[in-house]
């Protein structure tokens, strides 16, 4: 199994690799997104192998949402951690932006009678906590279950979900966990002041130690 087995695109570093990254794309997009080339861009330049890859209702069919392809693209995301490991003997860090690192922090959380996959940390990027304008639907019920650090980067204007609410969602998460707050960032994170991707990794590094 290879990288191009999970459709995957691999940022390599200078030298050997920390570790692996592995990261995923929200519900309308796929593993070209330009905010995933530039984090992982920011990853191997410290020195670490990141690779970018699509979920499987990407990999079927280029354009569209997910549609009840949840359980097949949990086990992407497993798919996708197992060539990780194969790929370094260092850290595994997985995670996502929207769809894709809810999609990875379910599979690193299981189902409940079992043991999720395994990571050394996760980063996900505008966690959607809710549909917009339906707080009431909270999809925190795994949070509970994940032991590892977690990293949720997100936009002040998300509409998936407020600071507020993100902040208690990641209070419910058994690892310990960082909040990277991007201000007037709605869900893609584009900010013309903050390099989003360097303090993403700057939290994920740091939780790690």
């Amino acid at each position: 199994m290879s990288i191009d087995d999970i459709a995957g695109i691999a940022h390599a570093p200078a030298g050997t690799p920390t570790g692996v990254v592995l990261l995923t794309h929200g519900a309308g997009g796929n593993r070209d997104a330009p905010m995933l080339v530039r984090v992982c861009d920011e990853w191997a330049a410290r020195g670490w192998l990141a690779v970018r890859y699509n979920l499987p209702y990407r990999q079927r069919r280029p354009k569209g949402p997910p549609s009840g392809s949840a359980a097949a693209d949990q086990a992407g995301v497993a798919e996708a951690v197992a060539v990780g490991r194969e790929l370094t003997t260092g850290p595994v860090i997985a995670g996502g932006h929207s769809y894709g690192g809810r999609m990875t922090s379910m599979a690193v959380a299981g189902d409940g009678a079992g043991a999720g996959v395994a990571v050394d940390a996760l980063t996900l990027f505008s966690y959607p906590l809710h549909p917009p304008g339906k707080p009431e639907r909270a999809r925190t019920e795994h949070l509970p279950r994940i032991g590892v650090p977690t990293v949720f980067t997100h936009g002040t204007k998300d509409p998936f979900g407020t600071i507020d609410e993100l902040t208690a969602a990641a209070s419910l998460v058994g690892g310990p966990t960082a909040v990277v707050e991007v201000t007037g960032a709605r869900h893609d994170l584009g900010s013309k002041v903050l390099d989003v991707p360097k303090l993403a990794v700057d939290a994920a590094l740091r939780l790690l130690v």
